[in-house]
C-alpha cells in the first residue's frame, strides 16, 4: 500500500508540476525572449512530452486513485479524486489528440504577415481552447490533491 501511495503522489506531482512548470515558467520565458513565430516553433516541440507526461502520469494517478477508492476507507474522497483526476486527463487527451494536431496545422499559416484572417481567428481560437483546458487541468490537479489530502486524514 506504501508504495502504490508512493506512485500516486509521484504521479500526481509529476503532472502537476509539469502543468505548474509550463504553464508560469516555460512558455511565458519562451514567447518573452523569441519572436512569435520562433515561440510558437519552440513550444511546439515542446507539447508532444508535455502531453505525454500528462497521459503517463495521469493514467498512473487515475489506476492508483481507482484502486485506493476500492481498497481503502474514504471513499468517498478517493471517488472525488478519481473523479477529478479522470476528468483532467480526458482534458489532456483532447488537448493533445484534438485541439494541438489542429492547431499546429494552422500555426505557421496564421502568423504569417498578412494572414488568411480567416486561419488567425481558427488559431487564435484553438489556442484560446488550450489555455482553457490546461489551465482546467491545473485546476482539476489541485482539486484531486486536496481531495487525497482529505482522504489520508480520515480516520477509519
Amino acid at each position: 500500500m506504501v508504495v502504490a501511495l508512493f506512485l500516486f503522489l509521484v504521479a500526481m506531482g509529476c503532472w502537476l508540476g509539469g502543468v505548474v512548470f509550463f504553464s508560469f515558467f516555460t512558455a511565458p520565458a519562451i514567447f518573452g525572449s523569441l519572436p512569435i513565430e520562433e515561440a510558437g516553433k519552440a513550444i511546439s516541440t515542446i507539447f508532444p512530452r508535455y502531453y505525454m507526461l500528462g497521459y503517463v502520469a495521469g493514467t498512473i494517478s487515475l489506476v492508483l486513485a481507482i484502486y485506493f477508492t476500492a481498497v481503502r476507507d474514504a471513499r468517498i474522497q478517493w471517488g472525488g479524486t478519481a473523479l477529478a483526476i479522470a476528468i483532467g486527463l480526458g482534458l489532456t487527451f483532447y488537448a493533445g489528440t484534438v485541439v494541438l494536431p489542429r492547431a499546429d496545422a494552422i500555426r505557421i499559416v496564421s502568423h504569417q504577415p498578412n494572414a488568411d484572417p480567416v486561419r488567425k481567428a481558427e488559431f487564435d481560437k484553438l489556442h484560446r481552447l488550450s489555455v482553457i483546458l490546461n489551465g482546467t487541468v491545473l485546476l482539476l490537479n489541485l482539486a484531486a490533491l486536496a481531495g487525497t489530502a482529505g482522504a489520508l486524514t480520515v480516520r477509519g
